[in-house]
């Protein structure tokens, strides 16, 4: 990395974490929840793993309004301005563009990094050299991704095939594919060349800002007034009355996929999409019967189970397998781990039914 470059992170907070009911709550979202065996958030994990890279007073995260103050609670080594407040999500495009108009204001040769907030990383030495090694390379000019090497043949995941080697360890993109079938997905495993796509990006926020011109003109064109807003005092009035009209559209099909010049950097750092409380087990330390405790609980004759409870009152099983126990001040959630992707169901229903208190 060119030391005279100076790099911003941008942390992309704005999941609502439905399949992490009845523990995430519209309030309180997945990225403030410690999973998978963590003492700290999966926000926090976030911006302590950039340390090595980015200067706290560098870091920005986007969220929504109604988390803002819980962001800054969480992170009270950031500066309260780099927590950006929007009135309501309209994708990753929409939030990636704002930030990148905030960083071209204090530094416009400044150089992003931008990540979500939820990925767990088990292997951070790994992880650190690999962002390093595309901010560097996004010092040129280019788009650059990380791809992710994968571990099996993932039907969740958007993929990245890459292409011809531009210096070591950074490739050029082939193309992106969307989520693949089984089929599909056994055949990229086999190749060897496909990567997942880990949604971190790194660019010049110059750069990223005349690809919106070039793809997005209406987006652009609102980061402009943005910034005229802004030498006056008045950016927030005019995100509050304008930004819920703006084109919803991630920073993937919206700039990434049509871009120039995009570039790859191969990451194996142990990265793992918290999507589930599945998800959450795996990660999690487990007995010798495969059960992951977190609270008080009393687990007997079972195998394989996730148990969340609280402090003040212990969870019982006897003789039960495969079974993932959430427990909270107002609600309950039992369910076998093979269902844990239907939890947002249980939201769905509970938004039909006006049941607001317990979203």
């Amino acid at each position: 990395m060119n030391g005279s470059q100076r790099c911003f992170a941008v942390i992309m907070a704005g999941g609502s974490g439905t399949r992490f009911w009845p523990a995430s709550r519209a309030a309180h979202p997945k990225q403030f929840l410690a999973l998978g065996g963590a003492s700290e958030s999966l926000l926090q994990a976030a911006v302590r793993r950039l340390q090595p890279l980015v200067a706290p007073e560098d870091v920005l995260v986007v969220t929504s309004e109604r988390h803002a103050e819980e962001t800054r609670t969480q992170l009270p080594q950031l500066p309260a301005a780099n927590v950006l407040a929007e009135p309501t999500g309209r994708n990753t495009a929409p939030c990636v563009g704002w930030a990148a108009a905030h960083v071209r204001r204090r530094d416009p040769n400044a150089v992003m990094a931008v990540l979500p907030a939820d990925p767990h990383i088990t292997d951070e030495a790994a992880y650190v050299e690999t962002l390093r090694r595309a901010i560097g390379a996004a010092t040129s000019g280019d788009m650059v991704t990380v791809g992710v090497q994968p571990t099996r043949p993932e039907t969740g995941y958007g993929y990245v095939q890459r292409g011809p080697a531009v210096t070591e360890g950074v490739y050029r993109v082939a193309r992106f594919v969307e989520k693949p079938n089984r089929e599909t997905a056994e055949g990229f495993l086999a190749a060897g060349d496909f990567f997942w796509n880990s949604g971190m990006f790194f660019f010049k926020a110059t750069v990223l800002l005349e690809e919106m011109h070039r793809q997005l003109p209406d987006l652009a064109a609102f980061f402009e007034r943005c910034d005229a807003a802004a030498a006056r005092g008045a950016e927030q009035a005019l995100v509050q009355a304008e930004y819920g009209t703006l084109t919803s559209i991630s920073i993937d099909h919206g700039v990434m996929e049509k871009a120039r010049s995009i570039l790859m950097v191969p990451g194996d750092f142990g990265w793992y999409d918290i999507g589930s409380w599945t998800s959450a087990w795996e990660l999690a330390a487990r007995d010798a019967t495969g059960n992951a405790v977190v609270g008080e609980a009393v687990v007997l004759d079972s195998r394989n189970c996730y148990v969340r409870g609280r402090t003040d009152k212990l969870i019982a099983l006897i003789g039960v397998d495969d079974l993932v126990v959430v427990d909270t001040e107002d609600a309950l959630l039992v369910m076998p781990r093979e269902r844990a992707q239907d939890v947002r169901d249980v939201v769905a229903e509970l938004k039909a039914r006006r049941r607001d208190r317990y979203l």
